[in-house]
């Protein structure tokens, strides 16, 4: 497991002070959803997915008996959280660990926390990471083709386009991206990767848009979207990840606890409506006349599917038109 860090501001450079605001996604939604389980003295809120700590804050400022351990394996976003907890008066209240949200057990058992009250997982890409062009997961402007949430790990985004075979390629362009001319694509990065391997994002970029035919280029956003998408979410196993957090991150909680979860596209709402519904779910043997308490529910679904941004939200912040927020309580222990 890793190291807890202690929440200290860290010197920004003039490039990091001159990227835009944060503003958090569904910000109020999420305060509101899990307020009640972050009022009580001494409440423990685990953000999975720290990020620029915009909706932790939040919560830390409504709730002065709260503590929160905040999980994120990109040491930019901590050290700039760290900073921002730090500026808000709210340090000593605030563990933060370098890990990715999967080791959430080991996290807790390390901190010696057998149940939390509250765990919030705002997924995809943080405003950060999308910023900021040396860290290759914009497709907007040029930079290295990277995509490690986690600098030191060991694959990148150029490493998948450059070795992966055509099959393997297409495959995460129609898994992870949902694209249709996912074969073209792959088909014309290998051609092209043997004329010179691909090392920065607008090469890509280009490729993927000569690639999608002209007619299909003229709606749905820029033509190498899902292509980038795909492709982060193949480097940083995000898909696996979640479906091995979400299961963790509910059997931690304490009868009462609850847990927010923000998606940003159809693969991850999926895997959240599912885990979700089935602790909501009574599992009592369809052929026995009543039904058994150890077989109930544990999981009090807290919202109606999953809930969009306002309109209003979407005017003032354009990244949120995609988010859905789907929420639970636990009700009790499983047998």
């Amino acid at each position: 497991m890793s190291t807890p860090e202690p929440t200290r501001p860290a010197p920004q450079d003039s490039a990091a002070r001159s990227q835009p605001v944060h503003v958090p996604v569904l910000l109020d939604r999420v305060t509101e959803l899990l307020g009640p389980a972050c009022a009580t003295e001494g409440a423990v809120l685990v953000d999975a997915t720290l990020g620029l700590a915009g909706h932790a804050l939040a919560l830390l400022d409504a709730h002065p008996g709260l503590r929160l351990v905040g999980l994120d394996r990109d040491p930019q976003a901590r050290a700039e959280a760290a900073a921002r907890i730090a500026a808000a008066g709210h340090a000593d209240r605030a563990t933060l660990v370098p890990a990715v949200f999967d080791e959430l057990p080991d996290v807790l058992d390390g901190l010696g926390l057998t149940e939390v009250q509250a765990v919030l997982f705002d997924l995809g890409v943080s405003s950060l990471q999308l910023d900021r062009p040396e860290r290759g997961f914009s497709y907007a402007g040029d930079g290295p083709l990277d995509m490690r949430m986690d600098p030191g790990a060991p694959r990148s985004a150029a490493d998948v386009v450059n070795t992966y075979s055509a099959a393997e390629l297409a495959r995460v362009l129609r898994v992870y991206g949902e694209e249709r001319f996912a074969a073209r694509i792959a088909g014309a990065i290998v051609r092209e990767r043997a004329r010179a391997p691909f090392t920065h994002t607008e090469r890509l970029a280009h490729l993927v848009r000569d690639a999608i035919p002209a007619a299909t280029r003229r709606t749905g956003g820029h033509p190498a979207k899902r292509t980038f998408q795909a492709l982060r979410i193949e480097v940083n196993d995000e898909l696996g990840a979640l479906r091995r957090a979400l299961p963790a991150a509910l059997d931690a909680l304490a009868v009462g606890g609850r847990v927010a979860v923000i998606t940003f596209h159809s693969l991850e709402d999926r895997i959240v409506k599912q885990t979700l519904a089935a602790g909501a779910t009574d599992r009592t043997p369809p052929d026995l006349p009543v039904r058994l308490p150890e077989y109930g529910p544990v999981l009090r679904l807290l919202t109606r599917g999953g809930e969009a941004a306002s309109d209003a939200e979407v005017a003032a912040n354009p990244r949120a038109a995609s988010a859905r927020v789907r929420a639970a309580e636990r009700t009790r222990r499983a047998a």
